[in-house]
């Protein structure tokens, strides 16, 4: 497992409950830039659009030798979860007030997850 990037404010900030792991979708060039390390998740957090999970604010830097001039360092990239896991964490949000925030973004088997 290589860890990108790691938020440990989160553990000061938050008190941390359940832990969950997800995959991230994200575009080739991103996926370049985070092999170089140039991710940060310090300032991300998680919103809910439509019954699925986003990733907000995770600055991702623009991969030096891609002709993508469209990409935005800090898009919403979308959170990739079991359904059971989705319903669990939407849930927990809405009724109990608790926010999800990432603490970790690594590759795990040549995938991101967060």
């Amino acid at each position: 497992m290589q860890i990108i990037a790691a938020n440990k404010k989160a553990f000061h900030d938050y008190l941390i409950g359940d832990k969950f792991e997800a995959g991230l979708v994200l575009t080739g060039p991103e996926v370049k830039s985070l092999r170089i390390n140039t991710g940060s998740i310090k300032e991300s957090y998680t919103i809910e659009k439509d019954g699925e999970l986003w990733l907000t604010n995770c600055h991702i830097k623009k991969y030096s030798s891609s002709k993508d001039v469209e990409n935005s360092t800090t898009r919403e990239r979308k959170i990739l979860v079991k359904k059971t896991e989705l319903n669990k964490i939407i849930g927990a949000s809405r009724r109990e007030g608790m926010t999800v925030v990432p603490i970790k973004l690594y590759f795990k088997i040549g995938r991101a997850h967060v």
